[in-house]
């Protein structure tokens, strides 16, 4: 497994989030999940809320498209990005 799959016409994603961060940026994939740095404060939804517009913006599709199916208060997060077949090409060269 990767972190990072196609089911159907979504794209499955698993991420490691760490809000808090002094940029926002796709770092290293251990253990079949990739980290996610983001500037978000894990208070109130605020990094969910984040997390979800900034995963839209690099995948070029909308807000709506992007669920969060489980991790809402964890770290762990296990993304679902609807009618997405392709990673950004900069994440296929990290």
């Amino acid at each position: 497994m990767s972190w990072y799959r196609q089911d159907g016409e979504d794209l499955l994603l698993f991420l490691k989030l760490q809000p808090r961060s002094g940029k926002d940026a796709f770092g290293e994939i251990i253990d079949d999940v990739r980290k996610l740095r983001i500037k978000a404060p894990p208070i109130d939804g605020k990094a969910n809320a984040y997390l979800v517009k900034y995963l839209a913006k690099s995948f070029g599709v909308p807000k709506t498209r992007v669920i969060i199916e489980s991790g809402l208060n964890s770290r762990n997060k296990r993304i679902r990005i609807r009618q997405c077949t392709d990673l950004p090409k900069t994440l296929l060269t990290q």
